[in-house]
């Protein structure tokens, strides 16, 4: 089962690669590619979902941007090819849109609009929406106890009490785990299906999601919060009085309160990162072994041959652990959320 789907992985892959010599063809034909330009367009954000180019004409599917003007506070609803008067895509600013203001000088104006990244989400949210009511349909018609699930709602009973029982019951306790299990398997739930649908390199897949260190950003500040807000007394304890030696913790520094709260904002933004970097790393790497197949044809049919032979072999290895790499990272990403929210409940750990 799991080499059939890396197989229509690996086909969608040749397929989406071949409308990318036009990529040459902007460069001018005699210029050199420049592969690190061509590999951060690809990861970042944009207001087009871009399909492919062929001599020199681009495929996209215009997304809505909404945004309110800073110098007359009117609403712009517009796409990337009709923008009003006055708004500009900076390219200082990552391709953000800017404004010209009355004074001369540049400002952000209030952006509300439908990205490539906002857009995979919903993409996302739909399937997870599809996969779960499907799974429940299968519930509402039989009776678990006398008949278990087979197929794809068997597989996906295999993995949610896998997260469930052996991740996060185990990592927080059995007292004071309910609260917290939704969450954690949404986290990742989602963060699986980013990973994996990122993976496909055509419409509705290829964005850069769990890439984008906004979307990562935003994980890591509600596994703080669900840390933070719920955590009990024994928890703040241990962070601003600490059993340790009195001029350790108050006179005359108090050097491990101050370290322990370092820890409560150190460990989310380590989830960040993790998160971000692997997946970003993975794409880039992906991104880059593919243009390494027009740079070997721009310098000679032999060079081309050698390096074509090279970047395919490094591609289908790339995307089969990348396939493995979005369920480790997701597994990672909930099991440390759940090992320290475990930690701000004392009482489980002292027992």
């Amino acid at each position: 089962m799991i080499m059939k789907q890396l197989k229509s992985i690996i086909l969608l892959m040749m397929v989406a690669l071949l409308p990318m010599p036009a990529l040459a063809e902007e460069s001018g034909g005699g210029e050199e590619l420049d592969i690190p330009e061509i590999v951060l367009e690809h990861l970042a954000d944009a207001y087009e979902w871009h399909i492919a180019s062929y001599e020199g004409k681009h495929l996209s599917i215009p997304l809505p941007i909404i945004i309110r003007s800073e110098n007359t506070g009117d609403w712009h609803f517009c796409t990337a090819h009709s923008l009003p008067d006055g708004f500009f895509f900076s390219e200082e600013h990552h391709g953000k849109i800017y404004e010209h203001m009355a004074d001369g000088t540049e400002a952000r104006p209030l952006d509300l609009s439908i990205t490539k990244s906002v857009l995979q989400i919903w993409i996302v949210v739909i399937v997870l929406i599809v996969i779960f009511l499907s799974c429940a349909s299968w519930y509402k018609k039989h009776d678990a106890k006398d008949e278990a699930p087979g197929g794809f709602v068997g597989m996906m009973e295999m993995i949610v009490m896998t997260i469930h029982d052996d991740l996060i019951k185990s990592s927080i306790g059995e007292k004071h785990y309910k609260p917290y299990a939704p969450y954690l398997l949404t986290v990742f739930f989602f963060i699986l299906t980013c990973n994996l649908i990122g993976l496909i390199p055509v419409f509705p897949g290829g964005a850069n999601v769990t890439g984008n260190i906004n979307i990562t950003f935003f994980l890591a500040i509600c596994t703080m919060l669900a840390i933070n807000i719920f955590a009990n007394k024994e928890y703040w304890k241990e962070i601003f009085w600490p059993e340790v030696p009195l001029f350790l913790k108050a006179y005359p520094v108090p050097v491990m309160p101050v370290i322990e709260l370092f820890g409560v904002f150190t460990k989310p933004f380590a989830l960040m990162i993790r998160l971000f970097a692997n997946m970003m790393a993975g794409h880039a790497v992906i991104l880059s072994f593919t243009c390494v197949i027009f740079l070997g044809w721009s310098m000679g049919v032999g060079f081309g041959l050698g390096l074509n032979a090279f970047s395919i072999i490094m591609l289908l290895f790339m995307n089969a652990l990348e396939v493995l790499v979005a369920f480790v990272q997701a597994y990672v990403f909930t099991m440390l959320s759940a090992v320290f929210i475990g930690l701000a409940h004392k009482e489980h750990h002292a027992e």
